[in-house]
């Protein structure tokens, strides 16, 4: 299709000398009758801009590497440029500008301009004109609102919802721990009942009400009696084993494991059940999971106090035992008050189930050592003479084989039936079996079973009161070398104890349809239990999940409940050890051989299939060093691997989000049609990659591979590129090693000529420090540029393919001079200071990228022809100028011949309009009663979005059409828009519009038609804008 062009004067000229457009844009302006804004001498294009250190322009001190680098331009200075190469689309005689340039040389003497376009830093041109906006009602913050608190009997006023800077501003304020515990306690002040109240309402009580309250207690029994179950077995199972029995210092330490287990599960109920937890009847219990590094703590112990001070080594022992709680409670707490708790969501779960598999081959371990009774400070070993002492006799095999029987039994009904009282039952039988076996079937006495093993032998210690732990406190026996050496396996021991209570928490909300649980309330709640239990010499507790759950089932959940558990286990710890003398050890072995086996299966046998091959490689690993070596190395082993395969799995992990190409990818600014199809083309020179998530050493190698294929020759040849643009925006953070690897992508690419674009980098931002530190974003870095948004980096690459061809002096030219609208005087060359960023006057003529660029300019100019017919010859010179505006605009859309008649129709309908720097054209939501023809400088329209804050920013430039989609459809205005710089604009109403449809109903069906296709263009230059932004 040939296009309409609309030019005159010189037949083999482009574009005009600047004085003659100067001359003739003030005759034009006397003729009608109106002012043109004064452009009298465009500035020198420059090719590299500089960054800068203040709004006053000062160049930055190159040599000063400490300050701040700067953009290569801010987006107003952009769109200066911007602005000036689409005034060049209409010259001094008002010709229609779709020709791109001339191919020629100009004299410099008569091109270069004595003012040069100096960039400043100012605010981006993409904040919104603030006093166009108005914030309605409905985008303000509702009114304050308070939700009853679950864990006290007082609401807690609820935090003002701020959004933005305010949440800066109201962080010390109103999100503070402290400001959230005062109002606490005011309200709890405020609300507390004097007696007077108590007198009235005990006044006011019914019959009704009075058998309620006796009946509450009864209706609690049956799930006290089987928390108190639970907490028996669970005391006697744990309890036994918190001490390493097998050592002689600590061979009758049983009994007061015991009584230290109960004494912590009471203070844990108490904490729990009045106030510190959401779950008022949760279940308080030891944390069994320390067990292991207790034994390992009295192993460091006994090295460094030696085994001839026994007293020295007990007491170390009791204060070691204490100081964790202590230590276990103060880090609970600090992530509560904190608000800190989801910190241990990050920590890898596999991790944590290693760790777990290795507690449960642990209790496995000890369930052999008790029920067999293997003696000694090593206890249970994988040796030789560990395998004798449990195949000694029969009646050795008996004692650890019947007890893992019943553990294996107990799984096998509990998968079939899911009854809460199923295990209580299980294990209060086996002793009525036991003892009915023993004594009618063998006629065996105490005396026979305490002396081969069958019960536990405590009877010298039965009248011991459950107190008797506190003695063992003495401070003048301690011996703080070896407490000293006890700390890194202290700190092994709260690291892993604190890991339990943010998983299971939630967890256990969700089994109990809780929905009002703070985790960190709760691990408040844990830290207060932990440092009373540490205070009080007993060993750390917390909120165990399975004893809940059958609690809250069989009817428990109430304050009152849980206060009578705690009571119920409180007579049980009065009455002191004497019980255990009586309890088969079978019992206790089949509780230990169950929950090992439980772990054991949670860890190896339930992530079958649940987690990848390397994780469940880590659990295993995990399990295994635990098991040979100790709990502390097996637990640092867990954490390296976790990292190993982090960076294993993240380097596979490919950061590069999406690739386009200049093609595809286009700026959001709407040039004039010929610029559009020749940026269309050679915009393959442009290769943008967007990159997502963290640029460290194990991911950044995608990307340099990725750049090593574009620069590879067989890849050149076939689609070489001048712009490589870098989009940062959701890069979260970079390491040294991707920026080093930033800096040998940056060589290679300088090497061929390639301009590395950085975009999405904020100043202040983690990337931005690591580029500097490595020297890659300083001043005068050649063939690099940084620009804070994608839009911006598009936008100026975009510029300097024009700025290239424009200044350009090719033997190309030859071919384009029939088509150029002026003579060679009116290109502006560079300052000689001001390299081009294209310049094509030294490539190489038969180099890939040259070829591309000179096949674009021949094609897109192929199908232009001159007129027959200038429109300066016509009669009314009138029409010249808005002529040339619809011969820029509309004519690359038709076909010569039907240029002339429908412009002649147009144009005494269209009015002229100048409007201001700043001038609002209308606002969002405005009535559409015209649209307008650009005939130079350039409109800026912001469209808003209702979801977030997002805008985007388009600029409009000469030899364009503004408002047709609004008022072709008639329906509101869609963007903000004013006038980014002094603009003429020719405004097409909606009379005009009725009065051509009279005038010629056909000519009024093709404007329709040629505005339809505009606008199609228009939206689709910026759809491939919204497409690059939000892949």
């Amino acid at each position: 299709m040939s296009q309409c062009p609309g030019s005159t004067g010189d037949q083999d000229a482009f574009i005009s000398d600047p004085s003659d457009l100067e001359a003739s844009i003030i005759h034009d302006r006397g003729a009608g009758g109106s002012a043109f804004p004064h452009i009298s001498s465009f500035s020198n294009f420059e090719g590299r801009s500089y960054r800068f250190q203040n709004v006053l322009s000062e160049p930055r001190n190159k040599t000063d590497e400490q300050s701040a680098s700067y953009y290569t331009a801010t987006s107003d200075n952009i769109r200066d440029k911007t602005a000036e190469l689409a005034d060049r689309v209409v010259n001094d005689d008002g010709d229609a500008g779709q020709m791109l340039g001339a191919f020629t040389h100009g004299n410099d003497s008569d091109i270069l301009s004595d003012q040069s376009l100096s960039y400043t830093i100012r605010t981006s041109a993409n904040v919104p004109e603030r006093n166009l906006l108005h914030v309605s009602e409905e985008q303000t913050p509702l009114l304050k609102y308070e939700t009853p608190s679950r864990y006290q009997a007082v609401s807690d006023q609820l935090k003002d919802v701020v959004t933005g800077a305010e949440a800066l501003v109201n962080v010390d304020s109103q999100w503070s721990f402290l400001k959230a515990r005062q109002k606490i306690f005011q309200a709890a002040t405020e609300s507390r009942v004097n007696g007077e109240a108590w007198v009235q309402k005990a006044k006011n009580l019914s019959k009704d009400d009075v058998v309620a309250m006796a009946k509450a207690p009864l209706l609690n029994v049956p799930a006290v009696v089987l928390g108190l179950l639970l907490n028996i077995l669970d005391g006697v199972s744990y309890g036994m084993i918190t001490f390493p029995t097998s050592m002689p210092i600590f061979a009758s330490f049983g009994g007061d494991g015991v009584s230290m287990f109960f004494v912590t599960c009471i203070i844990s109920q108490m904490v729990y059940t009045l106030g510190g937890s959401v779950f008022k009847g949760g279940n308080g219990s030891m944390m069994i999971e320390v067990v292991p590094f207790y034994h390992i703590l009295v192993k460091v112990i006994v090295q460094v106090a030696g085994t001839d001070n026994p007293k020295v080594i007990v007491s170390t022992t009791m204060v070691a035992f204490a100081l964790s709680s202590v230590l276990t409670g103060l880090l609970f707490l600090i992530l509560g008050a904190l608000r800190l708790g989801v910190l241990i969501s990050y920590f890898p779960r596999h991790i944590l189930v290693g760790c777990i598999g290795g507690v449960g081959v642990f209790l496995m371990e000890t369930g052999f050592a008790v029920t067999a009774r293997l003696e000694g400070e090593d206890g249970f070993k994988y040796n030789l003479a560990t395998m004798q002492a449990l195949s000694a006799n029969a009646q050795v095999i008996l004692q650890w084989l019947v007890p893992l029987c019943l553990a294996v039994l107990l799984q096998a009904i509990t998968a079939r039936w899911h009854h809460p009282l199923i295990m209580p039952v299980y294990f209060l039988i086996i002793p009525v079996i036991f003892y009915m076996v023993s004594f009618l079937l063998f006629g065996a006495n105490m005396e026979t079973l305490w002396e081969q093993g069958w019960v536990f032998d405590i009877q010298h210690l039965a009248n011991a009161p459950f107190y008797r732990f506190y003695t063992y406190f003495d401070f003048q026996n301690l011996d703080w070398n070896a407490l000293w050496a006890t700390m890194p396996t202290q700190m092994a021991l709260v690291f892993f104890g604190i890991l339990h209570v943010p998983l299971n928490i939630p967890a256990l909300g969700v089994s109990l349809s809780e929905d009002n649980v703070d985790t960190d309330r709760e691990l408040v709640a844990h830290g207060i239990s932990n440092v009373c239990a540490g205070m009080l010499g007993t060993v750390p507790n917390y909120l165990c999940y399975v004893n809940s759950v059958l609690f809250y089932r069989v009817g428990g959940g109430s304050r009152l409940s849980g206060l009578m558990l705690a009571s119920a286990t409180a007579m049980v710890l009065l009455m002191g050890p004497g019980m255990i003398g009586y309890l088969p050890i079978m019992v206790v072995g089949a509780l230990i051989f169950v929950l090992g086996l439980d772990l054991v299966r949670e860890a190896l046998w339930d992530t079958i299939g649940r987690v990848n091959r390397l994780e469940y490689i880590t659990i295993v690993i995990i399990v295994v060093v635990m098991t040979l070596s100790d709990f502390v190395v097996g637990s640092l082993v867990g954490i390296l691997l976790a990292c190993l395969i982090f960076v294993m799995q993240s380097a596979r992990r490919n950061v590069v989000r999406a690739v386009f190409t200049g093609h595809s990818a286009r700026s959001t600014v709407r040039r004039q049609l010929t610029q559009r199809r020749f940026l269309d083309e050679v915009g393959r020179q442009t290769q943008v990659l967007k990159l997502h998530g963290s640029l460290f050493f194990g991911t950044v190698n995608s990307v340099e591979r990725l750049v090593r294929q574009l620069l590879d020759l067989a890849t050149w040849k076939k689609n070489p590129i001048r712009f490589l643009i870098m989009d940062v925006t959701l890069v979260n953070n970079m390491d040294f090693s991707a920026a080093e690897t930033m800096t040998r992508i940056h060589r290679m690419l300088s090497s061929k000529g390639v301009h590395l674009v950085f975009c999405g980098l904020r100043l202040d931002s983690d990337v931005a420090l690591a580029l500097r530190k490595v020297d890659l974003w300083i001043d005068a870095v050649p063939y690099l540029e940084v620009f804070a948004s994608l839009n911006e980096a598009l936008e100026w690459t975009e510029n300097e393919y024009l700025r290239g061809l424009y200044s350009s002096d090719l033997s190309a030219g030859k071919t384009l001079k029939h088509v150029t609208m002026a003579d060679t005087t009116a290109l502006r060359m560079p300052n000689r200071n001001d390299r081009l960023a294209i310049d094509l006057a030294e490539g190489v003529v038969n180099s890939p990228r040259y070829e591309h660029l000179h096949q674009a300019a021949k094609q897109v100019t192929q199908d232009l022809h001159r007129p027959t017919k200038s429109p300066t010859r016509l009669s009314d010179h009138a029409m010249h100028r808005p002529y040339s505006v619809l011969a820029s605009t509309l004519g690359p859309y038709m076909e010569h011949s039907e240029c002339d008649y429908l412009f002649r129709i147009l144009v005494p309908e269209m009015q002229e309009l100048f409007l201001p720097k700043d001038t609002v054209l209308w606002q969002l939501g405005d009535t559409p009663d015209a649209l307008y023809f650009i005939e130079s400088g350039m409109l800026k329209a912001r469209y808003l979005f209702s979801q977030g804050n997002n805008e985007v920013h388009e600029a409009m430039l000469a030899g364009t059409v503004a408002g047709e989609l609004t008022f072709l459809s008639q329906q509101k205005r869609n963007a903000h828009v004013l006038a980014e710089i002094d603009t003429y604009v020719w405004r097409l109403d909606k009379t005009a519009l009725k009065n051509i449809e009279k005038r010629d109903a056909q000519a009024y069906g093709t404007l329709i038609q040629l505005l339809l296709r505009v606008t199609a263009d228009e939206q689709e230059c910026l759809m491939s804008y919204l497409v690059s932004r939000l892949s």
